[in-house]
Protein backbone atom coordinates (compact mmCIF):
# COMPACT_ATOMS: atom_id res chain seq x y z
CA UNK A 1 0.00 0.00 0.00
CA UNK A 2 2.41 2.56 0.80
CA UNK A 3 4.27 2.20 -2.51
CA UNK A 4 1.16 3.27 -4.16
CA UNK A 5 0.92 6.62 -2.00
CA UNK A 6 4.44 7.03 -2.97
CA UNK A 7 4.08 6.58 -6.57
CA UNK A 8 0.96 9.28 -6.23
CA UNK A 9 2.50 12.17 -4.28
CA UNK A 10 5.90 11.68 -6.89
CA UNK A 11 3.47 11.95 -9.67
CA UNK A 12 1.26 14.90 -7.86
CA UNK A 13 4.33 16.92 -7.76
CA UNK A 14 5.38 15.92 -11.20
CA UNK A 15 1.96 16.77 -12.76
CA UNK A 16 2.63 20.48 -11.10
CA UNK A 17 6.06 20.70 -12.61
CA UNK A 18 4.77 19.68 -15.88
CA UNK A 19 1.95 22.34 -15.69
CA UNK A 20 4.35 25.04 -14.47
CA UNK A 21 6.73 23.98 -17.70
CA UNK A 22 3.22 24.47 -19.72
CA UNK A 23 2.49 27.51 -18.62
CA UNK A 24 6.56 29.14 -18.32
CA UNK A 25 6.59 27.87 -22.06
CA UNK A 26 3.28 29.28 -23.14
CA UNK A 27 4.52 33.23 -21.74
CA UNK A 28 8.09 32.42 -23.41
CA UNK A 29 7.44 31.76 -26.39
CA UNK A 30 3.73 31.59 -26.93
CA UNK A 31 1.06 28.51 -27.90
CA UNK A 32 1.22 28.58 -31.82
CA UNK A 33 4.01 25.20 -31.26
CA UNK A 34 3.58 22.47 -27.92
CA UNK A 35 6.59 23.52 -26.64
CA UNK A 36 5.45 22.73 -23.11
CA UNK A 37 5.03 19.26 -24.07
CA UNK A 38 8.37 19.14 -26.20
CA UNK A 39 9.99 20.44 -23.59
CA UNK A 40 8.51 17.99 -20.87
CA UNK A 41 8.96 14.95 -23.06
CA UNK A 42 12.32 15.70 -23.75
CA UNK A 43 14.01 16.48 -20.28
CA UNK A 44 11.80 13.75 -19.25
CA UNK A 45 13.13 10.85 -21.44
CA UNK A 46 16.54 12.95 -20.11
CA UNK A 47 16.04 12.75 -16.63
CA UNK A 48 14.62 9.27 -16.85
CA UNK A 49 17.90 8.29 -18.27
CA UNK A 50 19.90 9.65 -15.51
CA UNK A 51 18.55 8.65 -12.78
CA UNK A 52 17.45 4.46 -14.72
CA UNK A 53 21.72 4.49 -14.96
CA UNK A 54 21.79 6.09 -11.90
CA UNK A 55 20.27 3.71 -10.17
CA UNK A 56 21.34 0.50 -11.83
CA UNK A 57 25.13 1.93 -11.96
CA UNK A 58 26.06 3.94 -9.40
CA UNK A 59 23.94 3.41 -6.09
CA UNK A 60 21.62 0.14 -4.44
CA UNK A 61 18.65 2.76 -4.37
CA UNK A 62 15.60 1.22 -2.58
CA UNK A 63 12.82 0.34 -5.21
CA UNK A 64 10.43 3.53 -2.90
CA UNK A 65 13.15 5.83 -4.33
CA UNK A 66 13.06 4.47 -8.03
CA UNK A 67 8.95 4.51 -7.42
CA UNK A 68 8.83 8.27 -5.95
CA UNK A 69 10.68 9.65 -9.03
CA UNK A 70 11.08 7.76 -11.74
CA UNK A 71 7.37 5.94 -11.86
CA UNK A 72 6.03 8.90 -9.68
CA UNK A 73 7.53 12.09 -10.75
CA UNK A 74 8.71 11.60 -14.35
CA UNK A 75 5.80 9.59 -14.56
CA UNK A 76 3.44 12.52 -13.73
CA UNK A 77 5.84 14.89 -15.44
CA UNK A 78 5.62 12.50 -18.81
CA UNK A 79 4.55 9.36 -20.05
CA UNK A 80 6.97 9.92 -22.89
CA UNK A 81 9.93 8.93 -20.74
CA UNK A 82 8.60 5.58 -19.49
CA UNK A 83 7.83 4.89 -23.30
CA UNK A 84 11.55 5.99 -24.69
CA UNK A 85 13.37 4.20 -21.72
CA UNK A 86 11.73 1.20 -22.80
CA UNK A 87 12.58 1.97 -26.53
CA UNK A 88 16.58 2.36 -25.38
CA UNK A 89 16.27 -0.82 -23.72
CA UNK A 90 15.33 -2.67 -26.49
CA UNK A 91 17.45 -1.65 -28.67
CA UNK A 92 20.25 -2.35 -25.94
CA UNK A 93 19.11 -5.74 -25.76
CA UNK A 94 19.32 -5.80 -30.06
CA UNK A 95 15.62 -6.37 -30.28
CA UNK A 96 15.14 -4.14 -32.95
CA UNK A 97 11.91 -5.60 -34.60
CA UNK A 98 10.40 -5.07 -31.40
CA UNK A 99 11.56 -1.97 -30.50
CA UNK A 100 10.28 -0.98 -34.62
CA UNK A 101 7.10 -2.40 -34.23
CA UNK A 102 6.43 -0.90 -30.38
CA UNK A 103 7.76 2.63 -31.45
CA UNK A 104 5.16 2.37 -34.32
CA UNK A 105 2.23 0.82 -32.62
CA UNK A 106 2.33 3.65 -29.92
CA UNK A 107 2.49 6.45 -31.70
CA UNK A 108 -0.09 5.31 -34.41
CA UNK A 109 -2.17 3.96 -31.62
CA UNK A 110 -1.95 6.63 -29.78
CA UNK A 111 -2.75 9.34 -32.88
CA UNK A 112 -5.38 6.81 -34.24
CA UNK A 113 -6.96 6.27 -30.55
CA UNK A 114 -7.18 10.37 -29.83
CA UNK A 115 -9.20 10.21 -33.65
CA UNK A 116 -11.21 7.61 -32.42
CA UNK A 117 -12.13 9.49 -28.86
CA UNK A 118 -13.04 12.51 -30.98
CA UNK A 119 -14.95 10.90 -33.09
CA UNK A 120 -17.41 8.80 -30.84
CA UNK A 121 -17.44 11.64 -28.25
CA UNK A 122 -18.93 13.61 -31.99
CA UNK A 123 -21.06 11.33 -33.55
CA UNK A 124 -22.92 11.11 -29.61
CA UNK A 125 -23.58 14.06 -29.15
Amino acid sequence: MIQYVIVCIGAGLGGGLRHFVNVTTARLWGVDFPYGTLTVNVLGSLLVGLLAGYFAFKVEAPQHWRLFFITGILGGFTTFSAFSLEVALMIERATFPSAIGYIACSVAGAVLSVFLGLFIIRATI
